[in-house]
């Protein structure tokens, strides 16, 4: 990369004229080039981006060039976990949080529309969101976000972790959607990084049963160790009547949805988390009967306090997720680790 010093867009301090970027330019095609800095509007802040974590969306646009409405067709940078270090602000951002440590919500809510004025940005229709076609995300040097969506951390919270919290703050989400509060009995399928973070996050909330169900015996033992109280194996191991008060779904597998729902007492709730088929059969006389709450989830809205708070306090573990460290020009390997035995999170460092 060319590193001739240009003027900042905000500050005026020096900042390179360009960064390095890895893009998917077609479906399983990635390529590294040199894109200008990204330019500032005046709400915004510059983040050198330190850390990025793989996502399964990120995994499928790479093998599939799309997800349901999202379709890939023109170059796109992935990647939407990621934390870093603010270098620079746009004209209303004070210019005493250049150099602050921060982790990046990665959405752009126009908040105007019905759902963001009643709190629900993440249902925004015009909402953009870092690495959905066709808004670039974090496989770069260098992103631009608005100055409220970059949050603080502690020294005490990791790179990692921080980039993390966009994970975690779909498995709060999940929490707060479940109503799961202390003494709360909890049914988990799939011990994937989502369902483990959803493990660790019911904990917090006060669950006091977490059941974690899988087919991979070793994830299961390290669900064990990292949130759940109870593992079962989706093979051999039947949930039907546990009559947890919710149960939430991070496999996408429709099988286990449905047996999920059979596990939930009368009145609980299910909350839908994993990607998976478009239409899935459901057991409706037995919701109906029992009325149980059904709900998707679509990101999250106002978790990254929380988070950080739940990271700081020793509450959620995230590091503990990281099996895999590649650079920028790696990202490629960092998007097919997962298929590799015993492997949770990769993470993508843009600086190495």
């Amino acid at each position: 990369m060319t590193t001739t010093t240009a003027q900042s867009p905000a500050t005026g301090s020096g900042l390179p004229a360009t960064m390095r970027a890895n893009i998917l330019k077609s479906q399983g095609e990635m390529t590294m080039e040199t894109l200008p800095l990204p330019q500032l509007d005046a709400d915004q802040v510059l983040v050198q981006v330190a850390a990025v974590g793989v996502c399964g969306s990120d995994v499928h646009y790479y093998e599939h060039g799309r997800i349901g409405p999202y379709v890939v067709d023109h170059p796109l940078i992935l990647g939407h976990e990621l934390s870093g270090r603010i270098a620079a602000v746009g004209s209303a951002v004070d210019q005493a949080r250049i150099g602050r440590r921060v982790a990046v919500e990665p959405q752009r809510p126009c908040r105007k529309c019905k759902q963001c004025k009643a709190g629900r940005y993440n249902l925004c229709p015009d909402i953009e969101f870092y690495a959905t076609p066709p808004i670039d995300g974090a496989f770069a040097e260098y992103v631009a976000i608005q100055s409220d969506f970059a949050y603080d951390i502690p020294d005490s919270v990791s790179d990692e972790a921080a980039a993390l919290i966009e994970p975690l703050s779909v498995g709060l989400w999940a929490c707060e959607r479940a109503e799961i509060k202390p003494g709360s009995r909890v049914l988990i399928a799939g011990a994937g990084p989502i369902g483990i973070i959803a493990a660790q996050a019911a904990r917090a909330f006060g669950a006091t049963e977490i059941y974690i169900s899988d087919i991979a015996e070793d994830r299961l033992a390290f669900a064990l160790e990292h949130g759940a109280t109870h593992a079962l194996n989706a093979r051999t191991d039947s949930v039907e009547g546990l009559d947890v008060d919710a149960f939430i779904d991070a496999s996408g597998a429709p099988q286990a949805v449905r047996s999920g729902i059979k596990a939930v007492a009368p009145a609980g709730r299910v909350i839908l988390v994993g990607l998976g088929a478009d239409d899935v059969e459901l057991p409706v006389s037995y919701l109906q009967n029992r009325e149980i709450w059904l709900s998707g989830v679509f990101r999250y809205t106002n978790t990254w306090p929380l988070a950080i708070q739940l990271i700081a306090d020793g509450k959620v573990d995230l590091d503990i997720l990281v099996t895999g460290k590649f650079s920028l020009s790696e990202s490629e390997e960092a998007l097919t680790a997962g298929k590799q035995p015993g492997q949770l999170k990769a993470v993508v460092y843009p600086g190495r």
